[in-house]
This record gives structure tokens, sequence and C-alpha cells, in this order.
């Protein structure tokens, strides 16, 4: 799951919790919005941990000088 669908989750979460007065038979939607909350921020953290560990700086190799002499070699 990407980024965006981690922050998907959270918006429909807080939409649940905060922004219904919906009421259904079996299921507290409260709480379910509560848990996608939950899973969208581990996800989002989990997405931002795995990226830093690509962006880190990987030391580049010295240039190669080419001493030769002039062209074609001999």
């Amino acid at each position: 799951m990407g980024l965006g669908g981690c922050l998907a989750l959270i918006a429909v979460g807080a939409i649940l919790t905060f922004a219904t007065d919906w009421e259904v038979q079996g299921a507290n939607l409260d709480l379910i919005g509560l848990i996608l909350m939950v899973v969208g921020l581990i996800g989002t953290i989990t997405f931002a941990s795995i990226a830093r560990r690509r962006r880190m700086i990987v030391p580049q190799a010295p240039p190669v000088v080419d001493d030769r002499g002039p062209y074609p070699y001999e």
C-alpha cells in the first residue's frame, strides 16, 4: 500500500468517526473509523521508514583518470 492509500484510510476513518452520525445495526462506525485511522497511521510510518532507507547516500567511486597520452593509444 502506498502513501496515498494510507492517507485515504486516515481520511475515511476520520470521516466515519467525526463527521457521521449514522446508526448501523451490528457495527460501531466510531470504532471502525478509529481502526482505519490507526491502520493508515501505521502504514504511513512504515512507508516513511522504507523511503528513508532507500534514500541513504551511497559513496561514489573516485573518477577514472586516463593518462595514457594522446589518442590513438599505442
